[in-house]
């Protein structure tokens, strides 16, 4: 059995994925890479061999990499310095013998030199490219938007406010829900039969939806009258900031946004089905787990 590590495991994707891993391997076939090792003693408490490092301490990586077969390289949250720290891993991963790396990329139409999220995308670019260039078998995971990010999209008091105020127009995104492109990550990571090696995937949910329609079901499922307002960026932005909003997220919200309102996120492609072995959560599912409380 393949040895695994996992990186970023005590963030919501890794440890989706580390939890998916542990329910089909043991868990001495995995380890897990953390800045914090209080947050990861859930982990060790189960078996799962932690190493504590961040992305530009190549010592650290290179001894948590020792012994690896695959590597689970989620992306960092630093735009920066973010393509730089990626390449660190993976010379890492190179020298210390791992045999495959898949990454946690970006789902993005062929040309996205105008695209409305370019400073989050190029360092995925870039790092898709460095990857390919190490020589190192990598599967590149490329994800659409988390349907577990429309709560936090929405506002947290959608429920008093009614409205879901984005500039997004008639947009559309193929929402997939993290937890089950955990699973599918988890597959791919226990796979043997090497049919995933230098493979580019692209994981999006089923349906394309737009956010007149998740206020619509939202409306339904909690008996609520939900509208969606959809301003000019300017005015978006001109209302968060006086709210006091951070200008970080400011623009952040009106980046994706503005992707969304272009189709950035609205094509449907079938790899996380045909890996799952089943549908897709919906959106109105995970809609209803979170509101139908």
């Amino acid at each position: 059995m393949s040895k695994i590590l996992v990186t970023g495991a005590t963030g919501q994707l890794g440890a989706a994925v580390t939890e998916s891993l542990l329910k089909r391997t043991d868990a001495s076939n995995i380890s897990i890479l953390v800045r914090d090792a209080a947050k990861a003693a859930a982990f060790k408490a189960k078996g799962v061999t932690v190493a504590v490092g961040d992305y530009s301490d190549y010592a650290a990586v290179l001894a948590a990499l020792r012994g690896i077969d695959k590597l689970y390289l989620v992306s960092g949250t630093d735009l920066e310095n973010r393509a730089a720290q990626h390449e660190n891993v993976i010379n890492a991963a190179k020298e210390a013998g791992v045999r495959q790396v898949l990454y946690t990329s970006f789902q993005r139409k062929k040309n996205i030199s105008h695209s409305a999220i370019a400073e989050v995308s190029e360092s995925h670019i870039q790092t898709e490219r460095i990857l390919k260039a190490s020589g190192l078998i990598y599967t590149i995971l490329q994800h659409g938007l988390y349907a577990d990010i429309i709560p936090a999209f929405a506002g947290e008091q959608l429920l008093e406010t009614k409205t879901i105020y984005l500039p997004s127009g008639t947009g559309k995104v193929s929402f997939a829900v993290r937890a089950d492109l955990a699973e599918a990550e988890a597959t791919i990571l226990l796979d043997q039969t090497h049919k995933f090696d230098n493979k580019e995937l692209e994981f999006t949910g089923n349906e394309a939806v737009s956010w007149e329609e998740i206020a619509k079901m939202i409306s339904g499922i909690t008996g609520e009258t939900i509208a969606y307002v959809s301003p000019s960026e300017d005015e978006f932005k001109g209302v968060l900031t006086q709210a006091g909003v951070p200008l970080q997220i400011v623009g952040m919200l009106a980046d994706f946004n503005a992707g969304i309102a272009a189709g950035e996120f609205e094509e449907i492609k079938p790899d996380l089905e045909t890996i799952l072995g089943r549908k897709p959560a919906t959106v109105k599912s995970y809609l209803q787990s979170v509101y139908g409380k």
